[in-house]
């Protein structure tokens, strides 16, 4: 064993752990900005209506097809479940981004 090893040793160390840093400051990426979260709750919602609504209008229309008439029923019932599922959805978004952003002041 010489005595350059350790010293070696010592340097890939050091290089390593700059190679850390840089990527920890990398994967942080920038706060989210006021209309991204907009967009995001938005588009949270919006996709769960027109969800609920569509499989509401599409259960009305195949009972249609076998005679039963229950229209406009399945689509309100299935339109409230999605609005329901989308309030979920921006309050479960919301939560996220809270944390994320609690955690980014914390580091600072």
């Amino acid at each position: 064993m010489t005595s350059r090893e350790p010293d070696r040793l010592r340097e890939l160390g050091e290089r390593l752990e700059d190679v850390q840093r840089r990527q920890a400051a990398k994967s942080k990426g920038p706060a989210p900005t006021q209309l991204g979260i907009a967009g995001r709750f938005a588009t949270e919602l919006v996709a769960a209506l027109i969800v609920g609504g569509g499989l509401g209008w599409g259960v009305d229309w195949l009972f249609g097809r076998f005679g039963f008439h229950t229209r406009p029923v399945f689509l309100i019932v299935f339109f409230v479940l999605g609005a329901g599922a989308g309030i979920r959805n921006v309050m479960r978004a919301a939560t996220e981004l809270n944390a994320r952003m609690a955690s980014k002041d914390l580091e600072k």
